[in-house]
């Protein structure tokens, strides 16, 4: 299935959930469906030919139909339901997938559920387990907390750009479930520890040589770079006299 009509599913399954009392949908509200900028992924700006193009493939294969609705403008309903063979549940999962594509199975547990309700991961488990026995829903990485799955509908030529997204997914989502490293607790050494006292003191002695030792190396090396100054100063005094001589002398001064 190509990607637009992909979009175009997910969006009348959306709102026939969603919004029920603006459904089956025009043409230009499934363009605007299609092209809003939240809960999707990748973002689209589709044009209404497109939308309609993509409706009458869908319509061909019978995963919609095309209604009249009362003001005669042509409307869109799904039949996903027979088209998929699936239950209220598993099409919104699968509406989330058309939608946003590859994701972790707690971003999807989230995103379904404001279609239909899913109290948590372990609900949804079934869920997915029957949608991947019909091919539906494909599991990209190791099954389990942080999984990442996406939809069965993809074409050969996408999924390698699929997997290479999931694989960042499942990383991202690996490192955010780390429990943080536990600092080690810092045991102050006591104010009137003598020892420790003594070896901080000869600590910041040392510093304090060193520091000495590296500023009596940059002034000797300025006297240096100074004397070597002065002498090509001086050099280049005598020169200038010596030629102001000799101008001299030829002017007859």
């Amino acid at each position: 299935m190509e990607s637009i009509e992909r979009r175009v599913l997910g969006v009348l399954v959306e709102k026939a959930k969603t919004t029920p009392e603006a459904y089956p949908l025009s043409i230009n509200a499934l363009r605007t469906g299609c092209n809003q900028k939240n809960n999707r992924a990748p973002l689209m700006v589709l044009e209404e030919a497109q939308v309609e193009e993509a409706c009458e493939a869908l319509r061909k294969s019978g995963a919609l139909a095309q209604v009249q609705g009362g003001s005669r403008v042509d409307r869109y309903r799904h039949l996903a339901y027979e088209w998929f063979g699936v239950e209220k549940v598993e099409l919104a999962v699968m509406a989330e997938l058309l939608l946003r594509g590859t994701q972790t199975v707690g971003e999807l547990r989230g995103r379904a559920a404001r279609m239909e309700p899913i109290k948590d991961l372990g609900e949804l488990q079934p869920t997915l387990d029957s949608l991947a026995a019909k091919g539906l829903v494909l599991y990209l990485s190791p099954p389990g907390r942080g999984a990442v799955v996406t939809h069965g509908l993809y074409l050969d030529r996408e999924m390698e750009k699929v997997r290479r997204e999931a694989g960042l997914i499942h990383a991202e989502a690996t490192i955010a479930e780390r429990p943080p490293v536990a600092e080690r607790p810092v045991t102050a050494a006591p104010v009137t520890s003598r020892p420790a006292a003594v070896a901080e003191s000869s600590a910041e002695g040392n510093r304090a040589s060193a520091e000495i030792a590296a500023l009596r190396e940059q002034l000797s090396a300025l006297k240096q770079d100074l004397a070597s100054v002065r002498s090509d100063f001086e050099t280049t005094a005598a020169e200038l006299r010596r030629d102001l001589d000799e101008l001299n002398r030829q002017l007859g001064n």
